[in-house]
């Protein structure tokens, strides 16, 4: 993880993670903002989402893995991450091979570490 790092909060990772998956299929509803706004400030949303725009998909993962190993996330923790992400996932009634393809993604990620 050369070069990159984050100085966020857990609410920060938290809203950036929603995010993140809240773009799989590059289209942010709704729906998927007002999720995010519920479980984290409309400040710490406003920030990362700024954030977030302009960071690649590369950089992205990295913050996430960075952020997550900084905090020395427990199982439990990561656990109820997922249960988070899949709640934004299933906004819309579907789970789309977009949506399946960052969960697993993620989940081999941050069940490794």
């Amino acid at each position: 993880m050369e070069g990159i790092s984050t100085n966020w909060t857990r609410e920060e990772l938290k809203a950036y993670i929603l995010l993140y998956c809240a773009h799989a299929d590059f289209i942010e509803t709704k729906e998927e903002i007002d999720y995010i706004k519920s479980k984290v400030s409309e400040a710490d949303y406003q920030k990362i989402h700024n954030e977030f725009e302009n960071d690649s998909d590369y950089e992205s993962i990295q913050k996430i893995e960075y952020t997550i190993e900084k905090y020395n996330y427990t199982e439990a923790e990561i656990d109820l991450l997922f249960k988070r992400i899949k709640e934004l996932f299933y906004l819309d009634g579907e789970y789309s091979a977009a949506e399946q393809s960052i969960f697993i993604g993620l989940k081999h990620l941050l069940k490794t570490n």
